[in-house]
C-alpha cells in the first residue's frame, strides 16, 4: 500500500523512525519519504545512511503548526513518533512536555486535515493507560485528540488511529543500553529501582511491523495494542550481567511498579484479536464505521470480559533469563 505513496514521519531521526524507514525502503517503493525533526545533526547523520532519491529531510518542530502544514503538502500517510518521552524529565519540565506531546499532537492533526492526508498513526505508550506521571498524562491526552480527530475529519476521508506498546528493546534512553554502559565502565553492581518491577517488552522490529500492519487494518479511531511478553527487571539484569549484585536505588519520580496497556475501565469496549487488542472509541463517529470488532483486513475480534485488564504483572507471557538471552532481547 506504500508503493508510489508519500510518507512523513515526525521525530523521524529517532530509533523508531530510522527502523521504520529502513523497513519501508526495503519492502516498498515509496515516491517520497519525509523525515520531520528538529535536530540538524541527527538529520545530517541519518542522511549518510539514507540518501535514496525519495528521501527528504525537513527541519521543524511539531510545536510549529505552519511548518507542519508545509511539510505535509501532498503527503498520503503520516506516522507521528515525535514526543518528549523521559518520565523524570517530564516531571521536572511539565510545560515543555505539554507543548510537544499535546499541542504538538493538535498541530499534527490540523496539518493532516488541512492537507487531506489519507491515514495517520500516532505512537503512544503503555504509560498513557491509567497514567500516574505527566508523560503518560500527555500521551493519554494525545491519544484522545487523535481518536476525536476522526469526527473532525468527517466525510473528508482522513483517518487517525493510535498504536500503543511497551518498552522497546535497546531504544535510546532505555534500560538495556544504560546497564551495558555501566558494565563497560566497570560497575560492580547494577542499580534496580524496585525488585518487583515488571515491564512489557517489544523489539524495535516488532514495533515497526505492528505499525505497518495497522495501516492496513485501521478504520480510524482505534487504539491498537500488541500482545507482547513481560519481563521482570531483576531477570533482565541477570540476563545482561549474570551473577552481578543488584543495588536497590528506589523508584524514580513518576515511575510505576507495573504497566497497563488495556485498562479494566476500558474493558467494555476492548476487543481481543489473535495477536493484538483494539480499544474502540467511547465516542460515536457520525460519518464512518463504528464496528471495531472487524478490521479492514477482515480479521474479527471478540469483546473481552468486563473487568479484563492487560498489564505487565498479570500477563500470561513472561520472558525468563534464558529466553532473554536466547532471543537476544538484552542486546
Amino acid at each position: 500500500m506504500f508503493n508510489g505513496k508519500q510518507i512523513l514521519i515526525t521525530g523521524g531521526t529517532g530509533s523508531f523512525g530510522k527502523r521504520f524507514i529502513k523497513t519501508l525502503l526495503s519492502q516498498y517503493e515509496p515516491k517520497r519519504v519525509v523525515v520531520y525533526s528538529r535536530d540538524e545533526l541527527k538529520q545530517f547523520e541519518m542522511q549518510q545512511d539514507f540518501d535514496q532519491p525519495c528521501m527528504r529531510y525537513f527541519i521543524g518542530d511539531v510545536r510549529d503548526k505552519e511548518r507542519l502544514v508545509q511539510a505535509m503538502r501532498n503527503i498520503d500517510f503520516v506516522v507521528h513518533a515525535a514526543a518528549l518521552k523521559q518520565v523524570p524529565a517530564a516531571e521536572y519540565n511539565p510545560m515543555e512536555c505539554i507543548k510537544t506531546n499535546i499541542n504538538g499532537a493538535e498541530n499534527v492533526i490540523h496539518a493532516a486535515l488541512y492537507n487531506k492526508v489519507k491515514k495517520v498513526i500516532a505512537l503512544s505508550t503503555d504509560k498513557a493507560a491509567n497514567p500516574v506521571n505527566l508523560y503518560g498524562a500527555t500521551k493519554l491526552a494525545s491519544d484522545k485528540l487523535f481518536v476525536a480527530a476522526n469526527n473532525m475529519a468527517g466525510s473528508q476521508g482522513t483517518s487517525f488511529s493510535v498504536v500503543r506498546y511497551g518498552n522497546v528493546v535497546g531504544s535510546r534512553g532505555s534500560v538495556v543500553p544504560f546497564f551495558k554502559k555501566l558494565l563497560a565502565e566497570g560497575a560492580s553492581a547494577l542499580p534496580i529501582t524496585h525488585r518487583d518491577m515488571t515491564r512489557f517488552w517489544i523489539t524495535l522490529d516488532q514495533g515497526v511491523k505492528f505499525v505497518f500492519d495497522n495501516f492496513a487494518r485501521m478504520h480510524g479511531g482505534e487504539i491498537f495494542v500488541p500482545k507482547i511478553p513481560s519481563v521482570r527487571i531483576t531477570e533482565l539484569a541477570n540476563a545482561i550481567a549474570p551473577g552481578l549484585p543488584l543495588e536497590d536505588v528506589g523508584i524514580r519520580p513518576g515511575e510505576k511498579l507495573h504497566e497497563v496497556m488495556c485498562p479494566a475501565d476500558d474493558s467494555y469496549h476492548t476487543y481481543e484479536f489473535s495477536d493484538h487488542f483494539v480499544i474502540a472509541p467511547t465516542i460515536t463517529f457520525n460519518s464512518r464505521n463504528n464496528d471495531f470488532g472487524c478490521n479492514k483486513e477482515g480479521e474479527t475480534g471478540q469483546l473481552v470480559e468486563l473487568g479484563f485488564e492487560y498489564n505487565s504483572r498479570n500477563n500470561e507471557d513472561f520472558l525468563s533469563v534464558a529466553q532473554l538471552i536466547e532471543r537476544d532481547l538484552c542486546e
